[in-house]
């Protein structure tokens, strides 16, 4: 049964959001197929600490490293054919030129995001993201939010705004370990 905490600001919200990643992700390089105490714990601290600002997530320069090494190819179904550069936050609604958030997706998937917010095209094709993309939107998100001085803001309050991004769709609840994956590649293969 998930702890019982109070989500108020925007910081609450993302902060929870990430601590589920972290526990989600630890799980996954644990192998495990639930969820354990010790994921829980790592939630529940990181949480904490975020929310205090004893703690930060970190930083986008470890996203920009491994986005060298990770195989060249695309960020949502794994495909290495017709490659393009997609922006995570659609630049018509504000997203940067910059590499942070600038990704490799397939024609395909290009094409069908469109100008979408990533994690709600995703989510309503009934898909998942990978660890590591989620990982790199949220930190967008978050440097977003940051730079809009709207980590203090009342949640209720910047869900009215017109953001550019999903920030109501931040998951608190992640599949299990067994379905997640660190990263798309090779692609998935159709049914």
């Amino acid at each position: 049964m998930p702890p019982k905490i109070e989500i108020i600001t925007v910081r609450d919200h993302i902060a929870w959001s990430y601590a589920n990643l972290a526990r989600a992700d630890k799980a996954l390089s644990d192998g495990a197929e639930k969820y354990t105490r010790l994921h829980h714990m790592i939630r529940a601290k990181l949480f904490k600490g975020l929310r205090e600002q004893t703690m930060q997530m970190s930083s986008l320069y470890k996203d920009e490293r491994l986005k060298m090494t990770v195989p060249q190819a695309c960020y949502y179904c794994g495909s290495d054919k017709s490659l393009a550069v997609d922006h995570l936050i659609p630049r018509i609604k504000g997203g940067q030129d910059e590499a942070d958030n600038l990704i490799w997706a397939c024609r395909s998937c290009n094409s069908s995001k469109r100008d979408k917010d990533m994690l709600s095209w995703l989510l309503d094709k009934d898909a998942f993201p990978s660890i590591l993309l989620y990982r790199r939107y949220l930190k967008l998100v978050a440097q977003y939010c940051e730079n809009k001085h709207l980590l203090d803001e009342k949640l209720e309050e910047v869900l009215k705004a017109d953001l550019p991004f999903s920030l109501e769709r931040l998951p608190y609840v992640f599949p299990p370990p067994e379905e997640l994956k660190l990263w798309i590649y090779p692609p998935r293969k159709e049914n």
